[in-house]
């Protein structure tokens, strides 16, 4: 798998070597959910006849089990890398055959959602998508942090009622991750729902002395819990106050961490027996996932910098109201980086999710964060994001491609494939399935499809490849198994066709261009070419080409596709 990893890394540049508000049209997320059949995954193209997929299954059927295609006799293992352990380890369900339990700490709604948010949310979703694919029935939570410090002063920076702000940026946050492919969790819950359920962990904590009350704020006492620290492998006495927490001299130790907040004049609150206040940061998790997933479940997920405090804290309270509390992974995501520095407002480079699809395609962006392992730093740049782009419109269109000649020629059924075809096939079957089962390499997912996708384009357009006994069998074939990939990793279009077009409004923004004025552009370079005025003809090519338009010359004349920018593709090739 290290090799893989390796050979998936110098083919990522390849492998991924392009369309203001103004949302791409995309099926509602709650659509998507049937994509994740493993066995047929239609979303598109019911025209589209099963038949070369039965011929597959025919010739193969010695060697593969009723599921999904896998080998019989072969355990499709995950191994996931834990936090806690720190070492990569065999998943196996708390309740064997019995539902998976995914809790993952959603987002404080007080601003647009960044490519941060977009970096986890993907990747947990790959997660959610890949357990379902194994077949383990998943029971995935994602909250909403919806009363907040940072959401009350955002409120009254802008006159705005605190609940009104929150509900507002997480209507766009839903509409970001549909827009992302991300599928929508089983159940959303919002703080301000679940105060009773906050209230009363509090009080069991402060039953079992691992808190103290302070006027009308309640602290948890890191002292009286001698395992804090087990998740971050930090040493109580390295340990700071925590993010959101202002310093308190009231509190025994400043490591303390609040549970229960008083209120102040003008902000929100609740009753509760220790006064009016609202909910600490920390305690929302543990009560919620508590309320949907029992206090013990799988799966705790959530960015690498919730480590610590937000996860240890976690840990410590839902222990302290439960001692039978115990969570089997914790599974973290890796920072993201913008042209190789840090990204925060200080430093004027913070990318919302929003600015970066008024110019790109959402899949191209879901693209380049597949690109690189989950758990490593990612560093985004436009030049990889211009990668990303020109390989998503590369796949669509072959798959575009293979869907309409499927569909003008009949394909004769019955008959087994021809071995290539069925070896390409088994393949990229193992090959995903292996990536995946090893902590979700989905940067060597990909680079799998990139040898069927070129088989294929050898069988719709090189001479010999037209010529290929079983042809249109042997694309349909393919074209249905990387349909089956690109579900797993949420890149399947509802249509490939639509994608396609999104993909080139989207070059043509970024080259603040219109078609109409490429087509201009194609016509004076036919004319130019017709007077062997051939500098002026590579002059227009040459200047469509430096704003990301290429232009391919066919029999039927010339057309445009969107490109990776000349001055770019250097810098492409050489990382």
């Amino acid at each position: 798998m290290a090799a893989a990893a390796r050979r998936a890394a110098s083919l990522l540049p390849l492998l991924l070597s392009s369309p203001s508000r103004a949302r791409i049209p995309h099926r509602a997320a709650r659509t998507l959910a049937p994509l994740l059949r493993p066995h047929r995954l239609y979303s598109h193209s019911h025209s589209h006849k099963p038949s070369s997929s039965a011929a597959f299954s025919a010739s193969a059927s010695a060697s593969a089990s009723a599921s999904n295609g896998a080998p019989a006799g072969r355990t499709r293992e995950l191994h996931l890398y834990n936090t806690k352990s720190r070492r990569k380890e065999l998943f196996q369900p708390r309740v064997p055959g019995g539902e998976v339990g995914m809790y993952v700490c959603g987002v404080t709604p007080y601003d647009d959602s960044h490519i941060g948010h977009a970096r986890a949310y993907v990747a947990f979703d790959v997660l959610y998508r890949y357990l379902r694919y194994l077949d383990h029935k998943v029971r995935y939570v994602r909250n909403f942090t919806d009363i907040d410090d940072k959401i009350i002063a955002r409120a009254n920076q802008l006159g705005e009622d605190p609940f009104s702000l929150s509900k507002r940026y997480s209507d766009d946050f839903l509409s970001d991750m549909a827009d992302l492919h991300c599928l929508p969790p089983s159940v959303e819950p919002r703080v301000s729902d679940h105060i009773d359920q906050i209230i009363n962990m509090i009080k069991q904590i402060l039953d079992n002395d691992c808190a103290y009350v302070v006027g009308g704020d309640v602290y948890f006492s890191v002292e009286n819990f001698p395992e804090y620290g087990e998740l971050s492998g930090r040493k109580l006495d390295d340990n700071r106050a925590g993010e959101r927490v202002a310093v308190d001299e009231r509190k025994k130790n400043p490591a303390d961490f609040a549970l229960w907040k008083a209120a102040k004049d003008g902000e929100p609150c609740w009753d509760s027996p220790w006064g009016p206040g609202r909910p600490g940061w920390h305690i929302e998790c543990s009560a919620m996932s508590a309320h949907y997933l029992g206090h013990s479940f799988d799966i705790h997920g959530g960015g690498e910098d919730l480590i610590f405090p937000h996860h240890e804290n976690e840990i410590a309270q839902s222990r302290a109201a439960c001692c039978d509390s115990s969570i089997n992974y914790w599974i973290h995501n890796g920072f993201v980086n913008v042209n190789s520095q840090k990204m925060s407002k200080s430093l004027g480079n913070f990318v919302t999710i929003r600015k970066v699809t008024e110019l790109y395609h959402p899949l191209a962006l879901r693209m380049f964060l597949l690109g690189t392992h989950y758990r490593s730093p990612i560093n985004y740049t436009i030049e990889q994001l211009n990668v990303a782009s020109d390989r998503l419109y590369y796949t669509y269109q072959t798959l575009r491609d293979c869907e309409e000649s499927c569909q003008l020629h009949q394909s004769n059924a019955g008959d087994p494939l021809p071995v290539n075809t069925t070896n390409c096939i088994q393949k990229l079957h193992d090959e995903f399935e292996a990536s995946m089962s090893d902590d979700l390499h989905t940067s060597v997912a990909l680079a799998a499809i990139s040898d069927p996708l070129k088989v294929m384009n050898d069988l719709l357009h090189t001479r010999k490849g037209k010529k290929q006994d079983k042809r249109l069998e042997s694309l349909s074939a393919m074209e249905e198994k990387i349909r089956t990939v690109l579900s797993v990793l949420g890149l399947l279009p509802s249509s490939y066709y639509d994608a396609l077009q999104q993909l080139r409004e989207k070059a043509l923004r970024r080259a603040s261009m219109t078609e109409e004025k490429v087509l201009q552009k194609i016509e004076e370079r036919t004319s130019a070419r017709k007077a062997k005025l051939y500098e002026k003809s590579d002059e227009i090519r040459k200047e469509l080409a430096a704003v990301g338009i290429a232009l391919m010359d066919g029999p039927d004349g010339t057309t445009w596709r969107p490109s990776v920018p000349l001055s770019e593709q250097g810098v492409v090739a050489s990382t």
